[in-house]
């Protein structure tokens, strides 16, 4: 069982940066695969970045290629989502998530899943 705990998401203004932290527990985080996923009110939980176990491979959503920057500590147990040029259509809950295999969009795939870390930006 891996417990996932984000951390880092706030208020912030258009254009500003934040960086969201995921802390695992309880199982060997240099074997999963890492994701973040979000969800904004209304709307359906989509799929943001992706990173694979030992971090050589990642893919991003089309709507933050360029912004958003997924990178993982395996010594920290930590995956990160460093968030750029924030902009009000990226306010939403921040889930990431845990597989044990190869990264992906697809949100059925992953076993593991945290609470949520809300992210607000106004415009």
């Amino acid at each position: 069982q891996v417990l996932l705990v984000e951390s880092g998401g706030g208020l912030v203004q258009a254009g500003d940066s934040l960086r969201l932290s995921c802390a695992a527990s309880g199982g060997t985080f240099s074997r999963y695969a890492m994701a973040w996923f979000r969800q904004a009110p209304g709307k359906d939980r989509e799929f943001v970045a992706a990173i694979s176990w030992n971090g050589s491979g990642t893919y991003y959503a089309d709507s933050v290629k360029g912004r958003f920057t997924i990178s993982r500590d395996n010594a920290k147990n930590t995956v990160y989502l460093q968030m750029n040029n924030l902009k009000p259509e990226d306010t939403a809950v921040y889930y990431c998530a845990a597989r044990a295999g190869a990264l992906s969009n697809r949100a059925p795939l992953y076993t593991y899943w945290g609470q949520g870390t809300q992210v607000t930006v106004s415009s």
